[in-house]
């Protein structure tokens, strides 16, 4: 019944969608998308040979899932790879990705796509990034019985697993994983608690893939230049910002005037926005980094009207703003981090483990008042001890957590002797 239920939902999400695609462009990009990933797959070189498939539901996801899926490839040069992703955002950016044999969309998981998905694919082993659960894929794999993980994964009481109506749910994890990787202890509490006990600590894959970024980070010649024309002045990196991190950030420049540098790399690039931030900033010069070779040295904010850099820019900075706080929730903090940036942010941080560790070790700090904000800034950018004290608990936290690649591929590695044997 309850399975009935599930796929009744999935084919009303999936006429949503198509409805959408009438006017939304990221909803046509999917449904497109699907109509072209079955013929594609049919030819593709995975699933001929033995095959790892690794699923992501978006461009975040991806990124945890980088470091297992390139140190798989290195330590089985022997199998194809094939990564699928649920959004537009993620395959619209990675399609090209070089590391894998074949990108496509994930059928909707009703139990025909399903079927015909795996029945193509034959996968040898299947990874799962952090939460995307499709439930008609995992009766599909448990039933020919083939290796699949989860990792990065947090679970939390308030998930529909571990409601009276999530049995069902439940269920699919104690028999479609053999192995889950969780985050934390209470991940294991909760789910060894409800009958699932194929779970073990690996942390969070992100730590090894920001420390891979930080390591092989771009110069920008271009932006050295453009600080070092007021170097007596301090950097504040602010990172996926949206307008009200903005406003609070144009504030503190009427505060510190003269003192401060800002490199803004805003959430959403359209003109629109970008004309709203030259807006807001105008008193103090602002110029677009498309067009830094116009800059005449007067300006005091630079905005990044680009994809791609943001990770890499964090080099630069004093302290790192990180934007979304006083929306859905903060963006990622650990690209800052791993350079050793202290970072501070909105009040919309809870769900975020690494920003709760931080923010109890004094190597983050939120906000909800402008007043909050100018008090934490000032502070960490006027008083040497108390940012060297920020900045070293950055560090010694991503150190701390490093490791989580090796500990998954250990586990796989085994099993997959132990399967193939079998």
């Amino acid at each position: 019944m309850m399975r009935m239920m599930y796929t009744f939902g999935i084919h009303c999400y999936t006429a949503g969608v198509r409805v959408a695609a009438l006017f939304n462009g990221k909803a046509a990009q999917m449904v497109a998308g699907w109509k072209r990933t079955f013929g594609r797959l049919s030819v593709a070189p995975v699933g001929k040979e033995k095959t790892a498939w690794f699923h992501a539901s978006s461009l975040g996801e991806f990124e945890q899932a980088r470091p297992v899926l390139e140190a798989f490839r290195q330590q089985h040069p022997d199998y194809k790879i094939c990564v699928t992703f649920f959004s537009p955002s993620g395959y619209e950016v990675r399609k090209d990705y070089p590391y894998a044999d074949f990108v496509s969309y994930l059928p909707m998981d009703t139990p025909a796509n399903a079927a015909r998905y795996v029945n193509l694919l034959r996968p040898t082993v299947v990874f799962f990034a952090k939460y995307d659960f499709w439930f008609n894929y995992l009766e599909q794999l448990h039933r020919r019985d083939i290796p699949t993980y989860i990792f990065s994964a947090i679970f939390r009481p308030s998930q529909y697993f571990f409601k009276w109506y999530g049995v069902w749910f439940l269920k699919h994890l104690q028999r479609s994983f053999t192995h889950l990787f969780v985050q934390n202890e209470e991940s294991v509490r909760l789910l060894t608690s409800h009958g699932v006990p194929q779970v073990s600590i690996a942390g969070d894959t992100r730590f090894d893939r920001v420390q891979a970024i930080a390591q092989n980070a771009k110069s920008f010649p271009d932006i050295e230049a453009f600080l070092s024309r007021h170097e007596e002045r301090k950097v504040i990196l602010a990172g996926s910002s949206w307008e009200p991190d903005e406003d609070n950030l144009k504030h503190y420049m009427d505060h510190a005037a003269g003192k401060v540098t800002l490199i803004l790399a805003p959430h959403v690039i359209s003109d629109a926005h970008l004309e709203h931030i030259e807006t807001v900033f105008a008193k103090y010069g602002c110029v677009r980094y498309s067009r830094l070779d116009q800059d005449e040295g007067q300006n005091a904010v630079l905005i990044i009207d680009n994809i791609g850099m943001l990770s890499s820019l964090y080099q630069y900075a004093c302290v790192a703003y990180i934007g979304g706080g006083f929306g859905k929730g903060i963006h990622n903090i650990l690209e800052a981090v791993t350079f050793g940036k202290p970072v501070v942010f909105g009040p919309n941080y809870h769900k975020f483990k690494e920003a709760c560790d931080l923010i109890a070790k004094n190597g983050a700090y939120s906000y909800v008042s402008y007043v909050q904000l100018q008090q934490h800034l000032d502070s960490l950018l006027s008083d040497p001890d108390t940012y060297q004290a920020a900045s070293a608990v950055c560090r010694q936290y991503l150190d701390d957590n490093l490791g989580s690649t090796q500990l998954i591929l250990s586990k796989v590695n085994e099993d997959l002797k132990r399967f193939t044997t079998v």
